[in-house]
């Protein structure tokens, strides 16, 4: 049985293992609220770029390059002194109805173009269902640096969605990953609504 056990832990993809641990730190960072979830992104998403092209994921592979960027953004407007309220952290927000009208608009369309453009001029696997978390993945990560509460309700769908599909791809320890991101991003909107709610009371009581 030990024998087994360390066969297992030998064949561990190294690159998961460190996308695993650092996407987990990520995410608990987040739903704290903590700076510091931007620079352990950055971490995440560059080890997730070699897992990607491994399993020839080309969608996602590109959308880690932009979660790349946008972990250097949020990192940047999460510590804009202008946008911080009395606590000395960025407030969380709701989305706006014509906001939100536009992120539909826009995930509608990319998602079939993306997923054409895929089967066209790539050997990808799951065109439409890398596309699907691709697109959505890169709507709820713009919610996210903007630390919009609706993101929350995006990443819960990506996670579904991507575990189904890194299961079936054979990339256990991402599709335990995603997996534990269901329960954390039930966990982050609560935590974040809290939050909200407790400052819009406050707003309310202060006649803002």
């Amino acid at each position: 049985m030990l024998h087994e056990l360390y066969g297992q832990l030998v064949a561990i993809n190294l690159f998961e293992l460190a996308g695993l641990l650092s996407g987990l730190l990520c995410v608990w960072l987040l739903i704290r609220q903590s700076i510091w979830t931007w620079p352990i992104g950055l971490v995440y998403s560059l080890v997730s770029l070699v897992v990607f092209m491994q399993t020839k994921l080309y969608s996602e592979f590109g959308l880690h390059i932009y979660y790349a960027a946008m972990n250097a953004y949020g990192w940047f407007y999460w510590s804009r002194a202008d946008a911080q309220d009395s606590s000395g952290s960025l407030p969380v927000t709701r989305i706006n109805r014509v906001t939100g009208y536009i992120l539909l608009a826009l995930v509608a369309l990319g998602i079939p173009l993306l997923a054409e453009l895929m089967l066209q001029f790539t050997d990808a696997d799951m065109a439409y269902a890398d596309s699907t978390i691709t697109i959505m993945s890169f709507t709820a990560m713009w919610m996210t640096a903007r630390k919009l509460i609706e993101n929350w309700y995006v990443w819960l769908l990506v996670d579904i969605i991507a575990t189904i599909v890194y299961i079936i791809k054979g990339i256990e320890l991402y599709a335990v990953l995603y997996c534990v991101y269901i329960g954390m991003a039930i966990a982050g909107l609560i935590a974040w609504r809290a939050t909200l709610v407790a400052r819009e009371r406050l707003q309310e009581t202060a006649g803002i």
